[in-house]
């Protein structure tokens, strides 16, 4: 059976690889390997450092798996929860101080859930402390090749020095595709399992098991410094599939924030077209690539301000039954340029170069709107009434022209 560690598994899967096609093209660092030979079939960014978020539990897992295997746990051995354990903050599956769980259910938690609680759990109780199983994990990641990664924690929470690459993680993903019980766990969409004496719901992180035939892990991963990641694995047609993909974020042309209109196949890939972006979208081809989708019979959904959407009815010139369109009401809408130049005022001002922004950010609530500047390093909030872009925008001085004509 030839095994395949892949990125983009479903958008890609049925085509051979190009080498002059960028299959990541959202994403800062990427990575596609032949699992049975290790052999590089793409790749980009893939020896940058990054903070690999949950992604961490993959190594968290191959321990725990390879223990297993050893002898050294077993699947009912019962865990004794410390309060280390029990106080972890982020995703849990909320283990208490002082009791047993078995270490079947940590796997689940780790594997299905993300938990972190459960990974402290269980690298306490195979590395004795934390901090001896963080060293056997920067061991084992050095045994198996990795020359970028310090571990820092079992979990993934941000900790400055806590860093891998796509390269080394798919080092580390192929070691743990090796175990069938790992691949079981990681392809489980939902479960229940007993945690200090309560039936706990499991629902996994990895959403792609519900949508992608095939699909068994491997892992997912998000925090502020790292942004959005995925570790996903699937085997369809004698071929197994695994992918590395790091943060997407916003598109950068010539070193340059720009907002563009893209097509998204992959459902994963939505959220990227959430959120008010306050400034003028570059079309680009997307007219032309709506026009051959539609040709080839595939269902469209197009969505864009007023004037977005008459253009493309414009360009179309006639009515299809696959074409659905969303033209969102809008009063007006800054240019291009200028929302560069206020990126550039802002990367000056706060000496930092910014890969993605966000205009009414709402993570404080939705009665306090903020814009958030941010790179892999350095995140930043600016209340709206000290952004001269937003005050600017609210007032009506800073719309174009042609919008009203």
């Amino acid at each position: 059976m030839k095994k395949i560690i892949t990125l983009f598994l479903l958008i890609f899967m049925c085509f051979r690889v190009n080498a002059s096609v960028d299959l990541a093209k959202y994403s800062k660092e990427a990575i596609l390997v032949e699992a049975s030979t290790g052999k590089v079939l793409y790749e980009k960014n893939s020896n940058e450092k990054r903070s690999p978020a949950s992604m961490t539990k993959i190594m968290t897992l191959l321990l725990t798996m390879e223990a297993l295997d050893s002898g050294k746990i077993k699947l009912d051995d019962q865990v004794l929860i410390s309060k280390n354990a029990s106080s972890m903050g982020g995703t849990q599956i909320f283990v208490e101080e002082n009791t047993k769980v078995p270490v079947e259910n940590l796997i689940k938690g780790i594997g299905i859930a993300s938990a972190n609680d459960a990974a402290v759990a269980i690298a306490e109780y195979i590395g004795g402390t934390e901090e001896n199983f963080v060293s056997m994990m920067n061991e084992r990641a050095r045994q198996l090749g990795c020359k970028n990664t310090t571990f820092k924690n079992p979990h993934g929470l941000d900790e400055d020095g806590h860093l891998t690459t796509a390269r080394d993680l798919s080092l580390i993903a192929r070691e743990l595709i090796k175990y069938p019980f790992a691949l079981k766990i990681t392809s489980t969409y939902e479960d229940y399992i007993d945690v200090s004496g309560e039936n706990h719901w499991l629902v996994n992180t990895n959403k792609l098991l519900r949508f992608y035939t095939g699909i068994d892990g491997l892992k997912t991963g998000y925090t502020d410094k790292a942004g959005y990641c995925l570790t996903a694995t699937m085997e369809r047609n004698n071929m197994r599939l695994l992918s590395i993909v790091f943060g997407a974020a916003y598109v950068k042309e010539d070193g340059k924030l720009t907002v563009k209109h893209i097509s998204v196949t992959d459902i994963a890939e939505l959220p990227r077209l959430q959120g008010s972006k306050y400034v003028q979208s570059s079309i680009g081809f997307a007219y032309k690539e709506v026009k051959q989708y539609l040709l080839q019979g595939r269902k469209v959904l197009f969505s864009g301000t007023p004037c977005q959407i008459d253009a493309l009815k414009g360009f179309l010139n006639k009515d299809y039954d696959n074409l659905i369109l969303v033209d969102v009401i809008c009063h007006g809408v800054p240019s291009q340029k200028m929302f560069n130049q206020y990126v550039d005022l802002l990367e000056e001002k706060n000496k930092m170069d910014i890969d993605d922004f966000s205009f009414r950010n709402k993570k404080k609530g939705w009665d306090i709107f903020y814009l958030n500047i941010s790179n892999s390093y350095k995140n930043k909030d600016i209340f709206w009434e000290l952004s001269s872009y937003y005050k600017l925008f609210v007032k009506g001085y800073t719309y174009r022209e042609n919008c009203y004509y």
